[in-house]
């Protein structure tokens, strides 16, 4: 006997026709399928770039300060001058009298013994070296304290973000830059510090911003801020005895060099690489924006070209002020509360009797010296002759 269906009519499987209705999705049931997906934001902890351990920071750190000390222990003030400041206290490490270095520390002759920048042996006596040993040393325990605090919060931030691999050469690179276009303007005095290349962390910090723009959120706010931190610092550096050039050729330097060491890859191409599992990305993109290829290759051209025509200018003597009437002006303004021209005097000596004429002014003087052989007094004298 054959099956029948349920009104008693018999037929084959074939003709039955199946409708399925719709079902209501309750809101739990809906929860659970939307939570099956990936994820659509990054976990709490992704990190898509890495962070690294600072470590080659604070040994710069150290090792300015030890040089330091080592300065001081060849000054030995109390052995070569009459004129020292605590050596009750400090002994041989006792400074030069504060007339004479305000900042507490050396000679100007030591630091020209030990390397500081001076453009006279650079181009006379071939001393290229200088331009790098000038930044290891430091005019006084002010100017070593002020240069390695900044270095302290402003380095330890880039070397955690970037590692040593790229923050160390920018660092040496950035301080002979900025030793280099010293050496072209300031021709009469000896510079020295760190102060080049810290302004040029400054100014890699600037290209980064701008480098990758696209990986930051406040945008605006981070670029005023830091463009507030850096003409704040070079305001500084008009006042005299202040080495504005190397702070100019620190900060260019240090800027053209971000844009080639600290260039990172557009987020969309992180988070394809270096995503974790489950973390939905959109589709795969270029490693670099197009911009920021250009941006490398101006800054890879400007850098060799600066530093390759700076060497040959500098080597054959050449005189940035000779060929710029107002540059100076970028190292210092005077006013009424300061002069910015250097007491430079023609002097005739016998015995303890002193005659002096100013170079710029013309006058002239006649003093009786209390010790022949101070010449910290005869630049006393001089500058009030000049003034």
């Amino acid at each position: 006997m054959g099956r029948k269906t349920p009104s008693g009519n018999s037929s084959s499987e074939s003709d039955l026709e199946i409708k399925v209705q719709p079902r209501n999705i309750g809101l739990e049931e809906r929860d659970q399928r939307l939570h099956s997906y990936p994820p659509q934001i990054p976990p709490p902890n992704y990190q898509p770039y890495k962070k690294w351990a600072p470590w080659l920071v604070p040994i710069i750190i150290i090792v300015n300060i030890v040089l330091f000390i080592f300065v001081m222990y060849v000054n030995d003030c109390p052995h070569n001058s009459n004129n020292c400041f605590g050596i009750d206290f400090f002994g041989r490490y006792a400074f030069q009298d504060v007339h004479e270095n305000p900042l507490l520390g050396p000679s100007t002759t030591t630091l020209q013994k030990l390397g500081a920048l001076d453009v006279n042996k650079v181009v006379d006596g071939k001393q290229i070296w200088r331009l790098f040993s000038c930044m290891w040393l430091h005019a006084g325990v002010f100017h070593v304290a002020a240069n390695m605090l900044s270095l302290l919060f402003v380095g330890i931030r880039l070397e955690q973000e970037f590692g040593f691999l790229r923050i160390g050469p920018l660092y040496v690179l950035a301080g002979v830059g900025g030793s280099l276009l010293s050496a072209l303007f300031v021709r009469k005095k000896i510079s020295v510090g760190a102060s080049g290349a810290l302004f040029g962390l400054l100014g890699a910090m600037l290209s980064e911003l701008i480098t990758n723009w696209t990986l930051y959120e406040n945008k605006l706010a981070t670029l005023l801020t830091l463009i507030l931190i850096i003409a704040l610092n070079l305001a500084v550096g008009i006042l005299p005895h202040v080495d504005n050039f190397a702070h100019l050729g620190g900060f260019v330097t240090g800027f053209l060099l971000g844009c080639v060491l600290l260039l990172r890859p557009q987020f969309g191409w992180v988070n394809l690489n270096k995503a974790p599992p489950g973390y939905f990305v959109a589709a795969k993109k270029s490693k670099y924006k197009i911009y920021q290829y250009i941006l490398l290759m101006f800054s890879l051209a400007f850098l060799l070209t600066g530093f390759i025509l700076g060497l040959a200018l500098l080597t054959n003597g050449w005189d940035g002020n000779a060929h710029c009437s107002w540059c100076h002006y970028l190292s210092c303004v005077p006013t009424p509360l300061w002069s910015c021209t250097e007491a430079r005097c023609a002097t005739i000596q016998l015995g303890n009797q002193l005659n002096m004429t100013c170079t710029s002014n013309h006058k002239n003087g006649s003093y009786m010296l209390t010790n022949p052989n101070n010449t910290f007094e005869i630049q006393m004298l001089c500058s009030k002759l000049c003034t």
